[in-house]
């Protein structure tokens, strides 16, 4: 039996971090369909201006992303008796609102999978897993590599080589976020109850796809937090702090979270890109202009994988990282 925490209320709601948390400019979450031409130059822009965006035409078959959710679902609807035969999670494996070892909690369970081909789940729907992974890898590979080609980085697989290593640490999560019928009697003040805190992924790329209930936000330059409307025909695409890095800074690690409406369920996807433990994460020197100086220390993907997940969620987990530059 899995012993699970189960924290006071009051911890899973959040209060606006300003009286208005409306967006001064409500902004469009950038549209990218892979099949044009231009996408390259649209996907560079939203990696500079965003961290953050969603694409189309991505060549991931309806049926596997279907068949996928519904076996999701089918393992969040079972006795808990029953999910609790794939935890606790360490790392990989069943876990219930609480997020990691530093006291983060979640109105959220999730299913935190190793994506290396040996690996075994405790889950009958491994083969629908891998079969699911292989393809938004290559997705993710694909827009890797239309963002090197608009940058003129040789080679072309300068990031997506770190995904296709053998090596990779990669990983896969399902998430699900369950109704709060209680929701009413304890939000007070406009506070949000806290599906997942605000944090930015440390990999190289976040590969997102939910169903049609809202809840995922992103924290925009002033301050504000934005919804972001559901899409399930869609993927969403975050840029990671270690391709933040490795672009010294021009690409954007965006801060995000999800909030539970409490009406509906909510299950995602996510695949997160991430190189092997040994590799070394730092500017590109085929990205550095004459004179620019990198804003970060080189340290490898298991340095920076191992302290951010000494972290709380919502700590700046790069500020260990950077240089500090005179004036």
């Amino acid at each position: 039996m899995v012993a699970l925490t189960n924290p006071p209320m009051e911890q899973f709601f959040v209060k606006p971090s300003k009286p208005n948390t409306t967006p001064l400019i409500i902004p469009d979450i950038p549209l990218i369909d892979l099949s044009k031409p231009e996408s390259k130059h649209h996907l560079v822009k939203a990696c500079l201006d965003f961290g953050f965006f969603k694409v189309v035409n991505h060549g991931v078959p309806a049926k596997f992303i279907n068949k996928l959710e519904s076996e999701a679902v089918k393992f969040f609807d079972s006795p808990l008796s029953v999910k609790e035969k794939s935890g606790p999670p360490d790392p990989f494996g069943y876990g219930n609102k609480s997020i990691g070892k530093n006291g983060d909690v979640g109105w959220v369970e999730y299913l935190l999978l190793n994506t290396k081909p040996e690996s075994v789940y405790q889950v009958n729907f491994q083969g629908v897993v891998n079969d699911y992974v292989t393809l938004v890898k290559h997705m993710a590979c694909e827009i890797m590599e239309l963002l090197a080609d608009e940058m003129k980085l040789q080679p072309r697989n300068v990031f997506s080589k770190l995904l296709m290593d053998e090596n990779s640490d990669s990983v896969f999560r399902l998430n699900h976020y369950p109704p709060f019928p209680e929701f009413q009697e304890h939000a007070k003040d406009d506070r949000k109850l806290v599906g997942f805190g605000e944090h930015t992924d440390p990999q190289i790329i976040s590969v997102l796809r939910s169903n049609n209930a809202s809840g995922l936000e992103i924290f925009l330059r002033d301050g504000s937090w934005m919804s972001v409307p559901p899409d399930s025909e869609s993927f969403f695409i975050n840029v990671g702090d270690s391709l933040q890095v490795m672009t010294n800074g021009r690409f954007k690690s965006v801060k995000h979270r999800v909030v539970a409406n409490g009406t509906k369920s909510r299950v995602s996807m996510i695949y997160f890109g991430g190189p092997p433990l040994s590799e070394k994460i730092a500017p590109l020197p085929s990205l550095m202009q004459e004179e620019e100086r990198s804003l970060y220390k080189e340290f490898t993907w298991f340095e920076y994988k191992n302290s951010a997940y000494k972290s709380r969620l919502s700590d700046n987990r790069l500020g260990l990282f950077e240089k500090i530059t005179a004036p």
